[in-house]
């Protein structure tokens, strides 16, 4: 049986650019024939990895250039009293069982940058506190073979092993197992994802407006007039709609089995996904305003259901009416459309602001009403504590 956790999130943001595109203007597309406020399903995933980082070290996994000054950092004190160490050999021990990763012609490559002499690797690698340290423990176990130029077999191995997370466990992060880790140069390390994150768009149809700004240099004499500097910044204000999905049972396989582990990322994620927030040009517009409608859903056996079509006709509002409300009201009756047509269930459950949409107000298609954010995530957890995987 295939399980499948569901989260549509309505949030009404005030004018700001939280998620910018190449020339600094609010990202957007066209959907539904007019155009939309966006925000990227890669900016959205980011908050939520840095919402698993300020949790738990098992949740978060570092995508980074800067491994070698990482290995540094956790092998100085360690070798610091070995017979042929120094920095520079440190250096050249770590460069050799970087150059151990990949497969074939395809191995990682340690350069210096240019602008600032940094040694960093030729690409991105994605990996957990745990593979890091297991390397470390390869490098600081050969480092007497590895300051002389050259891997042996064993050590190649060792590193490959280091990395294995089917092995070692060490691909038991949340954001791996969820977002999924592509490593072109170790194809066989690859994780599926999850969870797909769908991007933001607003509700309604947006247009851009421009915030023209001066600054005044303090310490200009009195009789002196006119601004020392000016610009302009593109902004929008809109009502977002976000999905994402998690597919439970591949979430269980990409942690090792581990079902307790699954039940608290699914938790965390949900949570992650409800109160992280972009952080684009936020010094300048504090735009904080979290999300007022919230509905999960816990389906069986069935097809993921995107409802962003119950906005393909953008809503307008009147002067009196709420656009969370209103488009709450689409979302709820496009989900009872879509399981009237296939004759399904959603069995989903939804929670909303008071003040916005009143203490008695209820909807058909999205089951029922819970009282608080924390009780929405609870009965989506406790819906799935009872199924085996």
């Amino acid at each position: 049986m295939k399980t499948l956790v569901e989260i549509h999130v309505l949030q009404n943001y005030a004018p700001s650019n939280l998620n910018r595109d190449d020339t600094g203007a609010p990202k957007d597309a066209f959907f539904g024939g007019c155009r939309r406020a966006r925000i990227s399903s890669q900016c959205l995933k980011r908050n939520v990895r840095e919402y698993f980082k300020s949790k738990n070290d098992k949740y978060f996994s570092n995508r980074t250039k800067r491994i070698v000054d990482d290995l540094k950092t956790k092998l100085q004190p360690k070798l610091k009293d070995s017979k042929d160490f120094s920095d520079e050999n440190l250096v050249k021990a770590i460069e050799v069982a970087i150059n151990c990763i990949g497969a074939g012609d395809k191995k990682v490559k340690v350069e210096k940058d240019k602008k600032n002499g940094q040694l960093k690797t030729d690409v991105l690698l994605f990996l957990s506190n745990n593979e890091i340290g297991s390397l470390a423990d390869v490098i600081e176990n050969s480092f007497a073979d590895l300051v002389k130029g050259k891997a042996s077999k064993e050590v190649i191995e060792q590193v490959r092993a280091a990395l294995d997370g089917k092995e070692n466990k060490s691909r038991l992060t949340l954001d791996i197992a969820l977002f999924g880790r592509m490593l072109a140069v170790m194809p066989d390390k690859n994780q599926n994802a999850a969870c797909q994150v769908a991007h933001a768009i607003s509700t309604h149809a947006i247009n851009r407006e421009f915030d023209f700004f001066t600054a005044i240099d303090d310490l200009k004499p009195e009789e002196t007039t006119g601004s020392d500097m000016m610009g302009d910044m593109e902004f929008t204000s809109a009502c977002f709609y976000r999905y994402a999905i998690i597919d439970y049972e591949k979430l269980v396989e990409n942690l090792n089995g581990n079902n307790q582990f699954a039940l608290d990322g699914i938790k965390t994620f949900l949570d992650g996904f409800i109160l992280s927030e972009p952080t684009g040009k936020q010094n300048s517009t504090a735009a904080h305003n979290p999300p007022e409608f919230v509905s999960i859903a816990v389906r069986h056996d069935t097809a993921p259901r995107n409802l962003c079509n119950a906005f393909e006709i953008p809503i307008r509002v009147s002067k009196d009416e709420s656009l969370t409300k209103k488009s709450a009201e689409k979302l709820a009756a496009k989900a009872k459309a879509l399981d009237s047509l296939y004759k399904t269930k959603s069995n989903s459950r939804f929670t909303c602001v008071e003040d916005t949409f009143g203490e008695k107000f209820t909807i058909e298609g999205l089951g029922e009403k819970k009282d608080s954010i924390p009780d929405l995530v609870d009965w989506a957890v406790k819906e799935l504590e009872s199924k085996e995987v």
